[in-house]
């Protein structure tokens, strides 16, 4: 079959969500089986291949597995890889291409977004290159690909991944639940790791084995070594005993020293305690001397006290006679007031009286002429001008309510207007800091976007596909190639100085930014600042004289970064006067070194704040700050910046969401407001409406009197009635005048009861002063008794320490004098015989008496002479030879320890693994079960699996539907052809669930199913894959037609084979 080829149906190129790894796109065989040359380009979807036989379809799923690694036998096609070069040929490659996106990329800084896996094989090897997207070979080592296999969980042999014709078969047509078994235990990985857990248990049991031997070859060692061992104890026993008795004979020497020093301590002790009768004697006298002039003390106080008491009570005689003169004078004025006062309102309303009988007399004549109804009328207008005033006041009242509420509605709005405001200011500074934080992220992922955003990546890569373009590839962002060098201290002010110069890209030449503007075009960046230079110049920074450099101890922009790339430094240095511009931390130290100082070669001051200053001639500039320009974008990182703006986010929500419930309460209360405001207006207009109404009717009825009134009464009543008045207000003065003068004659009376009160409490005072004074006489008499029995005490007490203390001092001093001579004899010689250091030592003497000592020293001395004749060997020799051996041993043991100790860690985690395997195991069995159940249900059956691990087998029970069979058929053999076979489909869809894998692929999957259960099958295995989400490669020889048109499904057919 001479150059065969592939065409593919043409259908539209789904969309796949970007982030898939793992898929094959296109696959490229050269001399392979079949093949001289083929090409096929896959979906990432589902693919159908179909051709008649013959035509190699199964030789792309075989290239797949030998691309990936598979042995030829594996493939079940040949029993070595030259035999699927083609006749006549003498080499075969298979060129197999893969995506390479998203986050489960391989090394996608290596291969970029494809990989390319070419296997070549020839007469007399075979070789595999790893090729990146544009063709470059990465690799060519197996563990490369297996670990690329490994990465992508490719396992070729698995049949859920890749199923040969010969494997469809052999599933299909195989009834025997072992081959089931071993299938499902091969497709799950199960059979893998049983057998790995198989190997690492006999591997721990020879491992086992060996340690035991070894162990039990040292046993016969190890009891010669105790019998070694307890001779040497023995003899270590009589060297015990003579040690005791040398012992023994220093502990009997210091003993005796030991017995005089107690006799010493005790009489020191008798001695000490005679002396401390002295103090107690002596305690006694300061005791009764200390008595004596305390009381000597409140004698003086009580005699003190009396002379006061005296005093005192001639002072309460003297304020009595003083009190009683002055409450009687006072009382007297006042009573005599009084009574003027009295006597003259009396006679003012004697007066008024008088003027009143004479106004009566004068009416009885006027209401004689006049006519009853008058009375009436005055009394209807009163009654009108009452209600007159009282609405005139209920209209006031309304107005005033319905000004407040008009004015706190206002009031109400302007707060909701404040509120407002804050609240819009507070979602700005939100979406500000949300903007802010999304863009810190993206340069933490890539810091290259904190020059230039996204654009900027997309330059990159169109740089990348012209590079060969360019005749020196372009620098740029420079940012990206900058650095601080003293942490981010500066990086304000270092990026406020550079500014633009970060996001722009330098080139060598015009033509090279030509190019560059194209691509920056392409990639949308507009506005790009393109710098041309040199980029042969040499390093500028290190041939620039010091005088030309600003003199002054604060740090520039230039000394401050770190770059690799001298170009990005030399423009630094000629466009942006880096070297020139100066970094201070404050705006009072930047305006002195600015303007004050006069500094040369100082170009630009910037501040950590953010300002700007220089000078050009006499004209001085200070900058503000840009609040819009965001810093912080040469940081090492961006950590502690997003935290800030977290928290300050986090603040201003919260200080946004208060507000909001503020305006939610001010709103409610403009509505309450309002109603109030409505009920108050409708108020005031009924009240306007009714004073009108009564006005009106008050005004009726004053006309109507009027016109009736008769002429008002003679001047001289009106004169009688303003004499009346001024009388009644001289009595109403001359009342109040008696009121105070009542309150006065009160308050004289109560403070005459509180100076009577003050009197009796004074008067009671010095009675009780006079008792106190005869009880101080008896308390003086009784302190002159107890200081007269003081001073008696005191005698007695130092006649006791004359007399008798001092004597017996004396004599207990001369016995402890003798035994201390004593003491000093014994000690010189016991140090003879033995230290005391190395009494010490030997752990002193026990509290043993030395008639104890003497008896042990003899009966030790016996048991030595006897055990010292049984042993003639040295115990030096002895000692020597069981060192050896031990060390010897000691080894061996050591080695043999670590060996156990590892084993049982093996083992230990061995079980934990196999305990895990079995319950994986159980729970996979359980969900095979209802994954193949619920595919059935799609053509109407229901059926379970059954698997047993310890007899390994799988048996299928299926049960069809009422109109087919009645019964639960429990061996597929019994079903037709293609119920068996779309039953075994199901079988392995539910394993195909179980199993994850980039693509997978069936070769011959419908060869025994009628149309009917084709068509259920190949709709099932179209919606599975679609749902599944991998890609799905299926191959048949049959017509697909009866597939649903989808844009994910790719419909491909082979070439006919030539004849």
């Amino acid at each position: 079959m001479e150059n065969s080829s592939a065409f593919a149906e043409p259908l539209c190129i789904p969309y796949r969500s970007a982030g898939t790894a793992g898929i094959i796109t296109k696959i490229r065989l050269e001399n392979f089986m079949c093949h001289s040359s083929l090409q096929i380009e896959l979906g990432e979807w589902i693919n159908f291949i179909t051709g008649q036989n013959g035509s190699g379809k199964s030789a792309i799923l075989t290239a797949l597995c030998v691309a990936f690694g598979c042995r030829a036998r594996g493939t079940q096609r040949a029993s070595t890889l030259k035999d699927f070069i083609k006749t006549g040929c003498s080499y075969a490659v298979v060129h197999v291409e893969m995506k390479n996106e998203g986050e489960d990329a391989f090394k996608p800084e290596i291969y970029g977004d494809t990989i390319i896996i070419e296997r070549r094989i020839s007469e007399s090897t075979s070789s595999t290159v790893l090729k990146d997207h544009q063709g470059k070979k990465v690799a060519s080592r197996k563990e490369d690909l297996q670990e690329i296999v490994e990465h992508f969980n490719i396992d070729v042999e698995n049949p859920c991944v890749i199923m040969t014709q010969d494997k469809s078969r052999e599933f299909l047509h195989s009834g025997n639940d072992k081959d089931k078994f071993k299938f499902f235990f091969k497709a799950t990985l199960l059979q893998q790791v049983n057998d790995l857990l198989q190997s690492i248990r006999s591997n721990l049991d020879a491992a086992n084995a060996l340690v035991d031997e070894l162990e039990s070859s040292i046993r016969p060692i190890l009891k010669d070594l105790k019998e070694l061992q307890s001779k040497i104890k023995n003899m270590e026993h009589i060297e015990e005993i003579s040690q005791q008795v040398d012992q023994l004979k220093k502990k009997l020497a210091w003993t005796h020293v030991h017995e005089i020093d107690k006799e010493l301590q005790e009489q020191s002790a008798k001695v000490e305690n005679y002396r401390n009768r002295v103090p107690a004697c002596q305690a006694k006298i300061n005791l009764h001397l200390g008595k004596m002039e305390d009381l000597m003390e409140r004698l003086s106080k009580k005699k003190t006290h009396m002379a006061s008491i005296m005093e005192k009570t001639s002072e309460v005689r003297r304020l009595k006679e003083e009190l009683q003169n002055h409450l009687r004078m006072e009382r007297l004025e006042l009573v005599e007031e009084h009574s003027r006062k009295l006597n003259l309102v009396e006679k003012l309303v004697e007066k008024v009286r008088w003027l009143e009988q004479q106004v009566g007399d004068i009416h009885e004549q006027h209401i004689q002429n006049t006519q009853a109804e008058e009375c009436e009328i005055k009394k209807n207008l009163k009654g009108l001008q009452d209600e007159v005033d009282a609405a005139h006041l209920v209209l006031a009242r309304l107005k005033d309510e319905e000004n407040a509420l008009s004015d706190s509605l206002s009031m109400g709005m302007d707060e909701i207007r404040k509120i407002s405001s804050e609240i819009e200011t507070y979602e700005r500074r939100r979406r500000e800091m949300s903007s802010h934080v999304r863009e810190l992220l993206q340069h933490q992922t890539n810091k290259v976007t904190a020059f230039g955003g996204d654009r900027v990546i997309s330059l990159l890569r169109a740089i990348e596909r012209h590079c060969n373009r360019f005749k020196m590839p372009p620098i740029g962002p420079i940012g990206v190639h900058l650095s601080l060098i003293h942490g981010d201290t500066w990086a304000p002010c270092v990026e406020n100085a550079i500014g633009k110069l970060l996001n722009a890209f330098i080139v060598n030449d015009h033509k090279d930014s030509l190019l560059l503007r194209g691509c920056a075009k392409e990639a949308n960046y507009n506005h790009l600042q393109i710098i041309i230079y040199d980029f042969s110049r040499p390093r500028l920074d290190n041939r620039i004289p010091s005088k030309m450099l600003p003199q002054t101890q604060h740090p520039t922009t230039l000394s401050v970064l770190r770059t690799d790339n001298p170009t990005i430094l030399n423009v630094l240095i000629d466009l942006g006067h880096a070297e020139r511009q100066v970094l201070v931390r404050d705006y009072d130290v930047g305006k002195a070194v600015a303007f004050d100082k006069d500094i040369a070669n100082v170009k630009e001051v910037y501040t950590l704040e953010g300002y700007k200053m220089f000078s050009r001639g006499s004209v001085q500039t200070i900058l503000p700050p840009n609040k819009r320009t965001r810093t912080g974008r040469l940081c090492s990182s961006f950590d502690n910046q997003i935290k800030d703006l977290e928290r300050d986010k986090v603040n201003v929500e919260e200080h946004a969401e208060q507000s909001r419930r503020k305006k939610r309460n001010a709103e409610e209360e403009i509505r309450n407001l309002q109603d109030k405001l409505q009920t108050a207006k409708r108020r005031r207009l009924n009240a306007e409406r009714d004073l009108m109404s009564k006005q009106l009717a008050m005004k009726d009825v004053k006309d109507s009197y009027a016109a009736e009134s008769s002429p008002a009464p003679a001047s001289t009543v009106d004169e009688l009635h303003q004499e009346i008045s001024r009388v009644q207000g001289e009595i109403q003065e001359k009342q109040i005048l008696l009121e105070k003068l009542e309150v006065r004659m009160n308050e004289a009376e109560s403070k005459v009861n509180e100076l009577k009160l003050s009197f009796e409490n004074l008067c009671v005072s010095a009675n009780a002063d006079i008792d106190a004074f005869g009880e101080a006489e008896r308390e003086v008499e009784l302190i002159e008794a107890d200081l007269h029995a003081a001073e008696k005490g005191k005698i007695h007490y130092e006649e006791l320490m004359t007399n008798r203390v001092l004597p017996e001092i004396k004599v207990e001093e001369a016995n402890y004098q003798e035994l201390k001579e004593k003491y000093e004899k014994s000690i010189k010689m016991a140090s003879t015989i033995c230290p005391e250091s190395e009494l010490e030592a030997l752990g002193g003497c026990n509290g043993c008496s030395t008639d104890q000592l003497s008896d042990q020293v003899k009966r030790l001395t016996r048991i030595l002479e006897n055990e010292s004749q049984k042993y003639a060997d040295s115990i030096d020799d002895l000692r020597m030879m069981y060192e050896k051996k031990k060390r010897k041993i000691f080894r061996k043991q050591q080695t043999y320890e670590g060996f156990r100790e590892k084993l049982n860690a093996c083992q230990k985690a061995l079980d934990l693994r196999w305990s895990k395997f079995q319950r994986n195991a159980t729970l996979l069995k359980r969900q095979l079960t209802w994954q193949f159940n619920g595919h059935l249900r799609k053509k109407g059956i229901s059926g379970q699996i059954k698997v047993s691990y310890e007899e390994k087998t799988l048996s299928v029970e299926v049960k069809m539907p009422q109109d087919a069979s009645s019964g639960t058929v429990r061996d597929t053999r019994g079903l037709s052809g293609g119920e068996r076979s779309f039953s075994t489909l199901c079988f392995a869809l539910a394993l195909h669930e179980m199993t994850e894998a980039p693509f997978r692929a069936m070769d011959e999957f419908d060869v025994f199913m009628d149309a009917v259960s084709r068509k259920i099958s190949l709709d099932t295995l179209v919606d599975f894959a679609l749902a599944q989400g991998s890609q799905w490669i299926f191959i048949t020889p049959h017509d697909i037609s009866m597939v649903k048109q989808g844009e994910r499904v790719k419909k491909q057919q082979m070439a006919a084979p030539r004849s």
